[in-house]
């Protein structure tokens, strides 16, 4: 299995991140062909209380990177893709792993 993960930076207006990034984004990421499930992860702090390094994480499983690949040349994957535009240029790294365990 792979997994797909992005990490965001704090945005600039985090509500109306929240609300457009879950009611808006995770939706048209649900609809991409191959998915096998996602995961949002709001992060809010170490254990020792300090702040987190991330604001938000988001998982997307799929069988094989050819899977990924193909299911991000779809139109819903294409509109994904468009979509990020929409994410107020919070910043993101994006990761591609294999699943070890």
């Amino acid at each position: 299995m792979i997994k797909l993960s992005v990490t965001y930076q704090t945005p600039n207006d985090p509500a109306a991140f929240d609300a457009h990034y879950l009611g808006t984004h995770m939706p048209l990421c649900d609809k991409m062909p191959g998915l096998i499930r996602s995961e949002v992860t709001k992060y809010t702090g170490g254990l020792d209380g300090s702040p987190p390094p991330d604001y938000l994480r988001t998982d997307l499983y799929f069988d094989t990177q050819d899977a990924l690949m193909a299911a991000f040349a779809t139109p819903e994957g294409q509109a994904v893709a468009a979509d990020v535009a929409n994410l107020q240029g919070t910043s993101m790294t994006m990761i591609l792993g294999t699943v070890a365990r």
